[in-house]
């Protein structure tokens, strides 16, 4: 009997926002997304310490020390984890940079490279990886960069359409708008009561879509972060919807029937004007805009302060 979960998975590719494994085979999403803050909640348990076992043993012929060692095993162990996930998934892994060379295009660019070559040491060819990156404009510079190379982009930490459309001309892969976290903002700084109709993150990936098909641009949207599954339902059509272990569950447990609410043709016909988005534009439109520019910087504060968190594991264990 069909549930709620695979009436969605006819309409939108569903993909699965967790390391762990045990998930990702209950759940048979298309594909998986992980960041720092969810490979160290895994690191914590016990079942996942051989992921980081074997990075340190793939490196013990490196001649690395000091930062440099820890920095070599961390890139294992996030290609490690990745290719665990692509054992179980069909289709794509998402592996983040350390988000604190967002600000670094240079340094961006390098290590994205550096990971998209383990992961062909091992066999897996590019297109199965996408290589997560923060939207600042230095990050989307070295999406423009990557993409022109054939490394495929999943730009993260996503909260407004500026974002959305300099990722789009840059050629990314995918974007990844953060719905729950930008209504986390509009309650924390509003008197307003939200729902299904008026949520400010629903609203935004609703605006994005539609910008990018009535465009042509090929760049794929994929909401991420959600708080509820009104707002999960309420995406449905979107390209693709990466969901957390918990609402994934409650959505197999149910069987309400899923309407489509995004429809590529549909959006063709919007009403709606280009947004100019060279450097200066782009950095007064996110200057103007509080909540992208505050949950931007927050989101690269936590993800950066849960990579040092990681390196702290790694360095207690070498």
């Amino acid at each position: 009997m069909s549930n709620t979960l695979d009436s969605l998975k006819e309409l939108t590719t569903v993909v699965a926002d967790t390391g762990d494994f045990e998930t990702l085979a209950a759940y048979t999403p298309q594909d998986a997304t992980t960041n720092p803050s969810l490979i160290l909640k895994a690191l914590q348990k016990a079942e996942y310490a051989s992921v980081l076992d074997d990075a340190i043993e793939s490196t013990k012929e490196s001649t690395a020390t000091g930062e440099e060692r820890i920095d070599l095993v961390i890139d294992h162990l996030l290609v490690g984890f990745g290719l665990k996930i692509l054992e179980i998934v069909p289709g794509r892994v998402s592996t983040e940079v350390d988000a604190r060379l967002s600000f670094d295009t240079e340094a961006t660019v390098a290590k994205a490279r550096e990971l998209i070559a383990l992961y062909e040491a091992a066999g897996i060819q590019r297109e199965r990886v996408l290589i997560k990156i923060a939207s600042t404009w230095e990050g989307i510079r070295a999406a423009e960069i990557l993409q022109k190379e054939g490394i495929r982009c999943n730009m993260t930490l996503l909260f407004s359409l500026a974002q959305a459309v300099a990722c789009a001309e840059a050629g990314a892969q995918l974007i990844s708008p953060f719905v729950g976290r930008i209504l986390d903002w509009y309650k924390a700084n509003t008197d307003t009561s939200y729902d299904r109709s008026n949520d400010p993150g629903i609203l935004s990936v609703k605006e994005i879509y539609t910008y990018y098909k009535k465009f042509g641009y090929e760049t794929e949207v994929m909401g991420a972060s959600f708080r509820n599954l009104g707002e999960i339902l309420e995406l449905a059509g979107c390209d693709l919807l990466t969901i957390s272990p918990n609402l994934l569950e409650e959505l197999q447990g149910m069987d309400e029937a899923v309407e489509r609410k995004l429809d590529a043709q549909s959006a063709k016909s919007a009403d709606i004007e280009r947004l100019d988005v060279s450097e200066k534009s782009f950095r007064w439109l996110m200057n103007e805009d509080a909540m992208a520019t505050e949950k931007l910087s927050q989101g690269i504060r936590v993800f950066g302060q849960d990579m040092v968190k990681v390196r702290e594991i790694v360095a207690n264990k070498l």
